[in-house]
């Protein structure tokens, strides 16, 4: 899984890539085991070096050895660490994160080299999702340990110290053990000014270790090789592969999902039922009832043992619905197999997928789940690719802004409920103070726009206009009454426009008059821009690129021809964006004769005319705001092929010096490059 993420670089978007690798979460370090009697408890660290300033272990609530270290407690003990454990869990992983909270639960570990006894807490800013879910507690050298062990008063032991008493290394450790002091007991002098111990922060360099035993003199890099070949020799831990992922729960206590086909009998245990598919009953008791529905159900739930034939029930659980979106594409391929879930032949002759569109919010979901599941049907060789889907395009989210009442502990998305005061909002009805809040569509948050009643009242094609042209598709945008508007303008307009021309008797053209040289050297530009725009989903500047062809046409005097021609074209290409105004148009201009189709989707995307372009123009090129002088470059080049013109000019290319992080051009009139 990881591996195979090189394979999908520059395919997928590299925050995608980058989510999934830190959800893996492959870390090399050490792994040191503490003696709690006979019971070791692993911890993962990779920072082995500070391994003699550990002052204290914390345990999370979640960790997998949590039960093993009740076990050791008094029942006093056992409940005032239970009563933690519950707190604890009902906080979100942000939530534990943020307080250095936790319980000592009386009991100490012995330390594989001092033999020091080390106090265990169960702390909840420790996940038990990393390592086992134990951690040795280094104050000194862990920001996060730092905060905890001053929290609850537990030593700091400094260990790690930089190889020279001077230098940058030196006064980082300086400002965070020492503070300075006028007094005439001090610990430290350095550049005339005297310091005394007193630890602000943890020192998280690495260095030369100190008081670290027969480690004491070496490098933080040499003293964690050494430190892990000793532990290894005394049978106490060392060197450690640890990932962050975890097992997949499959199965919850819910209607929705698909049954679970296994069968428990009494006599015979769990049995696998052959019988497939497990279909859900139909039932209106679908609702948990704090367990599974299915068990509610007798004609589904009481079945017979394959195995016995006595009586069994089959499991009343459902498997996540994430476990059917993990494979639905390949579904696709052979839908109508009643027999197994796809023909082999089949789903090789289409998969991978070449193009996804998803949410990035699915990243370390479904589009994790979907690469492990096309994984585990590759090694059972019923598909020839490892991977699902070969380049993957991540749409960004629709905001709108919502008012949430921390008093009513709910939401008010109607603006007419809110009032201002002094720039700060406040619920009308009773004047309590709300928080403005911008997020994405939500049925739960009360901030949605009724799909429904817009489109009965502007149509589809106002939605689809106004939702591409607010941002660009990988990008979030608030929503606004504006950004309606403009798209139920501009669809206006264009029916105004070919209206006047279809009362005007023009009917589409196969070919223009060539006579009409500028214009047709202008609006080639844009079907040559709109083309690449939609070759790399940048809907909403190919929408400003047919408003921009909107103007060129009534701003120009052309003969009827043209006109007709130009119909043809524009139509064409409006039909992606507006599909619904296209296939009208489309039928009313007779392109449906031209073409021998009943569809403007079954017609081609129009090309740029051949032997029709503009001469090279000459632009602006400001390089961090300051001008440095002139480039000449077609009128259809977009954003980046005017940067790969500037890189090959010999004088402008030497301005560019470090990593280009935007482009800014005005077509046909400068362009702004930011290092």
């Amino acid at each position: 899984m990881l591996k195979d993420l090189e394979k999908l670089r520059g395919h997928w978007p590299e925050h995608v890539i980058k989510q999934q690798e830190n959800w893996i979460g492959k870390s090399e370090g050490t792994e040191v085991v503490f003696k709690l009697g006979d019971f070791p408890i692993r911890v993962f660290t990779t920072r082995a070096d500070t391994l003699f300033g550990v002052t204290f272990i914390s345990v999370a609530p979640d960790s997998e050895i949590i039960d093993e270290i009740l076990n050791f407690l008094s029942e006093d003990a056992k409940k005032r660490v239970i009563e933690y454990i519950n707190r604890s869990l009902i906080k979100s992983p942000d939530e534990r994160q943020k307080g250095k909270t936790g319980v000592f639960t009386g009991l100490y570990a012995e330390h594989p080299f001092t033999r020091e006894k080390i106090p265990i807490f169960v702390a909840d800013y420790v996940l038990g999702e990393y390592g086992t879910g134990a951690v040795m507690g280094v104050p000194a050298h862990d920001q996060r340990d730092f905060e905890f062990a001053k929290e609850h008063n537990l030593p700091i032991k400094v260990v790690i110290f930089p190889e020279k008493n001077e230098g940058e290394e030196f006064e980082e450790f300086l400002r965070c053990m020492y503070v300075e002091t006028e007094s005439e007991n001090f610990s430290v002098e350095y550049k005339g000014k005297r310091y005394i111990f007193q630890p602000q922060r943890a020192y998280e360099l690495k260095g030369v270790l100190k008081a670290s035993g027969e480690f004491t003199g070496l490098r933080s890099d040499e003293a964690i090789k050494k430190i892990e070949e000793r532990l290894s020799e005394m049978g106490l831990g060392g060197p450690k592969v640890s990932y962050r992922i975890r097992d997949w729960l499959v199965s919850r206590q819910r209607y929705w999902g698909a049954p679970i086909p296994i069968i428990h009998c009494p006599n015979c245990g769990e049995v696998p039922d052959e019988n497939l598919p497990v279909l859900l009953p139909e039932t209106e008791k679908f609702l948990p009832q704090g367990r599974s529905p299915l068990e509610d159900v007798p004609e589904f739930i009481n079945t017979t043992c394959p195995k016995c034939g006595g009586p069994a029930k089959r499991d009343p659980d459902t498997m996540d619905t994430f476990v059917d979106s993990s494979w639905y594409f390949l579904r696709f391929t052979d839908p109508k197999n009643d027999k197994e879930m796809f023909d082999v032949e089949k789903v090789n002759v289409w998969m991978p997928v070449d193009q996804y569109i998803g949410g990035a919010e699915h990243a370390t979901k479904h589009l994790i789940y979907a690469r492990f599941i096309t994984k585990v049907l590759y090694d059972e060789e019923l598909l020839k690719e490892d991977e699902p889907f070969k380049n993957l395009f991540t749409q960004g989210l629709v905001l709108k802004k919502f008012w949430w009442s921390p008093v009513h502990l709910k939401s008010f998305p109607n603006p007419e409920d809110v009032e201002y005061r002094d720039g700060k909002p406040y619920l009308k009805s009773d004047g309590t103070p709300l928080e403005e809040r911008l997020e994405m569509m939500s049925k739960s948050r009360g901030n949605v726009v009724p799909l429904g009643s817009f489109v009965d009242n502007y149509g589809a094609d106002a939605a689809r206009v106004a939702i591409l042209f607010a941002a660009p598709p990988d990008m979030d945008f608030e929503w606004t009454d504006a950004i309606a508007t403009s798209a139920i303008r501009f669809l206006n307009r264009i029916w105004r426009v070919f209206y006047s021309l279809y009362e005007g008797g023009i009917r589409g053209e196969v070919e223009p008059d060539f006579s009409d040289k500028e214009f047709l050297a202008n609006f080639n530009d844009l079907i040559s821009g709109i083309r690449k725009d939609y070759e790399k989903f940048k809907f909403n500047t190919a929408i400003a690129k047919l408003m921009e062809a909107l103007n060129l046409f009534e701003d120009s005097k052309i003969s009827d021809k043209t006109k007709g021609w130009f119909a043809n074209i524009f139509i064409r290409l409006l039909a992606p964006i507006a599909p619904h105004i296209a296939e009208e148009l489309f039928h009313q201009f007779k392109l449906d004769e031209i073409f021998g189709t009943e569809s403007v989707f079954r017609s081609p995307l129009p090309e740029p005319l051949e032997g029709i372009s503009r001469e090279l123009i000459e632009i602006g090129v400001q390089i961090n705001g300051k001008f440095r002088g002139t480039i000449m470059v077609p009128l259809s080049a977009d954003e980046s092929e005017v940067l790969e013109a500037i890189k090959r000019d010999e004088k402008l290319s030497r301005y560019i010096t470090g990593e280009v992080k935007k482009v800014i051009y005005v077509r046909g009139r400068v362009v702004n490059i930011v290092l």
